[in-house]
């Protein structure tokens, strides 16, 4: 297993709106994460900062890098556009995250 990490940027004003379609994720989507080895996806938001923290685990083999060039993963980052800081393509703009620190019950 491995673990990701990284940093989005939310809106202002667009916490409410953000849980809520994540609430309603579509069915598609979450199979098409867990088919291409997610094991664990968290997403937390600093309010006074907007910053989205997400942790990700995955299977050592996984499909993850393929995503981002499906039809699915497009439409849903249009989607999310409105309500967050993203690239051109409507991409989330992310910083990945460096690890710091690990404790796990063996």
């Amino acid at each position: 297993m491995q673990t990701r990490a990284f940093r989005m940027t939310l809106n202002p004003g667009q916490a409410d709106e953000y849980r809520r379609r994540h609430d309603a994720i579509w069915p598609e989507l979450s199979k098409a994460l867990l088919d291409a080895g997610v094991l664990d996806y968290r997403i937390f938001l600093d309010e006074a900062s907007n910053a989205l923290f997400a942790v990700l685990s995955h299977e050592d083999a996984h499909g993850l890098d393929e995503l981002p060039g499906t039809e699915l993963m497009q439409r849903w980052w249009q989607f999310m556009q409105d309500i967050m800081v993203t690239h051109p393509d409507a991409s989330p703009l992310s910083v990945t995250l460096q690890p710091m620190f690990c404790l796990t019950r063996d």
